[in-house]
C-alpha cells in the first residue's frame, strides 16, 4: 500500500484517533501511576509517528509544479456538493510540517509538569494537531469551516482547564473573538456556493464577481483572518490568552494557530478576491505597519515575560500581512514575489522562535512560579545551558542574521523598499524595536548578579528540556543559514498565486 496516496487523511485522523486512545489509557486520579506513564509514552509515540509520516510531504514534494499534490477527493454531503477534498501545495505543506514538528515537542515539554488530568491534556493537543493539519489541507469551504471552528474546542479546554487564575475570562474572550469573526466567513462561503453550485475552492477562484461583491466578501474573510493573525486593532484577546494558557497552549497558539490567519489570506482572500484585495491593500499595509511599530512600543512596556512575547508575536505577524499585500505597491514582479515569499518564511520562522521563547518562559515558571521580569536576574549564573538557549532565541526574535528570524523579515523589508521608502523605513524599525524589547528582557532575566534566593536555587535544564530546546535551536539555525529548501518549496506556488491575482475578475462579468 502506498501511504502517500492517503497521507493527508492519515495525518489528520491518526492524532485524532490517538487522542481518543490516550483518553482511554490514561489514569486521571494518579498522574504518577504506571498507567499515566503509559499514556504519556502513547501520546509521544503518536505525535512522533505523525511527524515521521509527514516527512513524505517534503521528500516527495514536486517543487516544479504549482498544482495541488497528495490530493484526496470523495463526496461528503452530496445534496450540497460538499466534498472531503484535501490537497497541499508550496504554501500549505510547510505549515503542515511545522505543525507535526512542534506537537511532539509540546508533549515532551509537559511530561511531568501537568499533574491535573494529564490524559485529557495530551489528548486535547493530539486532537488539535489533527484539526490543524486538516485546516491546512482542506480544499472545500464547508470542510475548511468545520475544521476551523473545531480547533477552538481543544484550545478552549486547554486554556480553560489548565490555565492561570483568569483563565475563564481569557478563554471566553478567545472563543468569542475567533468564533464571531468566523461566522461571517461561513456566510461568504454560502454566498459563493449560490454563485458556483459547490464549495470547491477552485470554483470560488474562477467565478466572476463584481467589485462590490469582492469588497463585501473580503470584509467577511478579513474579520475571520485578522482576528486569528491577530492584526491591530482586533489583537486584544491574544495577550490574555497567552498569559493564562499553560506553556504548551501558548506554544501551539503562537507557533501554529496564529498562522491560520495568514494562511487564510493567501488561500482564500488574495486568489478569490483579487480586485477586492487590491482595493483594501492600502488599509492592510497601514494596519500591518501599525502592528509592527505601535505594538513594538507596547511590548517595551511589559513587565510579564509571556505578555511581552505575546505582543512581540503581533508585531512579527504584522510582517506577514505586510508582505502579502505589498504586491500592488511594488514595481516589478520580483518585489511582489519577495514580499509574498518573505511573509511565508516569516510564518514558519515565527512558529519556531515564538514557540521556543514560550518554552523558555515555561522552564523558568516551572521552577519559580512567576512570569514577572522583576522576579529574576542573574539566571545565567545558575542555569548556563538554559541561558545560552534563551539568548539564541532572543537574538532570533530580534532578527539576527544567521537565524530564521532574519530571513523572512529581510525579504519583506526589501519588498517594502521596492514599494515605498517609508514602508521600508517603518518596517525596518522592527529591527531596532525587536532588539530593544527582547534584549531588555534578556538583560534583566539572564544577566547580572543573582537577584534573589529563588534564582540562586535554580537547577539547570533537565534532559527532557534540553532535548526540546536543542531541537528548536537546530531548526532556527538551519532555516537561518540554509533557507533554500523552504524557499524552493514555496517558489513555484507563489509565482502561480501572483499570476492568478494579477487577472481581474471584473473582466469575466
Amino acid at each position: 500500500m502506498d501511504l502517500t496516496q492517503n497521507i493527508l487523511s492519515i495525518l489528520i485522523w491518526l492524532p485524532i484517533v490517538g487522542g481518543i486512545a490516550v483518553l482511554l489509557v490514561g489514569d486521571e486520579k494518579n498522574a504518577a501511576s504506571a498507567k499515566a506513564e503509559q499514556m504519556r509514552w502513547l501520546a509521544l509515540g503518536i505525535s512522533l509517528l505523525t511527524f515521521v509520516l509527514s516527512l513524505p510531504l517534503y521528500m516527495n514534494f514536486d517543487t516544479t509544479t504549482a498544482a495541488m499534490q497528495f490530493v484526496e477527493r470523495s463526496p461528503w454531503i452530496a445534496a450540497f456538493n460538499v466534498e472531503y477534498y484535501l490537497g497541499v501545495d508550496g504554501i500549505s505543506a510547510p505549515l503542515i510540517l511545522l505543525t507535526t514538528f512542534i506537537t511532539p515537542l509540546v508533549v515532551i515539554s509537559a511530561w511531568s509538569t501537568i499533574q491535573k488530568r494529564p490524559a485529557q491534556y495530551f489528548a486535547a493537543f493530539l486532537v488539535l494537531e489533527g484539526l490543524m493539519v486538516g485546516v491546512f489541507s482542506a480544499l472545500d469551504g464547508i470542510l475548511f469551516y468545520v475544521l476551523w471552528e473545531a480547533m477552538l474546542v481543544p484550545m478552549f479546554l486547554i486554556i480553560g482547564i489548565w490555565g492561570g487564575e483568569r483563565r475563564i475570562y481569557a478563554t471566553l474572550k478567545f472563543f468569542l473573538y475567533t468564533f464571531l469573526g468566523s461566522v461571517l466567513m461561513l456566510v461568504a462561503f454560502i454566498y459563493l456556493f449560490n454563485k458556483t453550485g459547490d464549495f470547491n475552492f477552485f470554483s470560488f477562484m474562477d467565478v466572476p464577481l463584481s467589485l462590490k461583491e469582492q469588497q463585501l466578501i473580503f470584509i467577511a474573510f478579513l474579520l475571520a483572518f485578522a482576528v486569528k493573525v491577530p492584526m491591530w486593532p482586533v489583537h486584544t484577546w491574544l495577550p490574555d490568552a497567552h498569559v493564562e494558557a499553560p506553556t504548551g497552549g501558548s506554544v501551539i497558539l503562537a507557533a501554529i494557530m496564529l498562522k491560520m490567519g495568514g494562511y487564510g489570506f493567501v488561500r482564500l482572500s488574495l486568489p478569490m478576491l483579487p480586485d477586492g484585495s487590491e482595493y483594501f491593500a492600502g488599509m492592510m499595509i497601514a494596519l500591518s505597519l501599525i502592528a509592527v511599530v505601535y505594538i513594538g512600543f507596547v511590548a517595551l512596556m511589559q513587565k510579564d515575560m509571556k505578555k511581552l512575547i505575546a505582543y512581540s508575536s503581533i508585531a512579527h505577524m504584522g510582517f506577514v500581512t505586510l508582505g502579502f499585500f505589498l504586491l500592488w505597491s511594488t514595481t516589478g514582479g520580483s518585489g511582489a514575489e519577495l514580499g509574498m515569499t518573505g511573509g511565508m518564511v516569516q510564518m514558519i520562522s515565527h512558529g519556531l522562535v515564538s514557540g521556543a521563547m514560550f518554552l523558555c518562559v515555561g522552564v523558568l515558571y516551572d521552577r519559580v512560579h512567576s512570569r514577572e521580569i522583576a522576579d529574576y536576574g542573574g539566571v545565567a549564573n545558575t542555569m548556563p545551558k538554559f541561558a545560552a538557549f534563551m539568548v539564541l532565541f532572543a537574538l532570533a526574535n530580534a532578527g539576527l542574521p544567521g537565524t530564521s528570524g532574519f530571513v523572512g523579515e529581510f525579504m519583506v523589508i526589501i519588498a517594502s523598499f521596492k514599494a515605498n521608502f517609508w514602508f521600508a523605513f517603518l518596517a525596518a524599525s522592527t529591527l531596532i524595536l525587536g532588539a530593544a524589547y527582547t534584549l531588555w528582557m534578556v538583560k534583566r532575566v539572564v544577566y547580572g548578579e543573582i537577584a534573589n534566593k529563588h534564582v540562586a536555587e535554580l537547577v539547570d535544564l533537565e534532559r527532557r528540556e534540553f532535548i526540546v530546546l536543542g531541537v528548536l535551536a537546530f531548526a532556527v539555525l538551519l532555516v537561518g543559514l540554509w533557507p533554500a529548501p523552504l524557499v524552493d518549496m514555496m517558489s513555484v506556488t507563489v509565482q502561480e498565486l501572483l499570476e492568478h491575482i494579477g487577472h481581474s475578475k471584473l473582466a469575466g462579468l
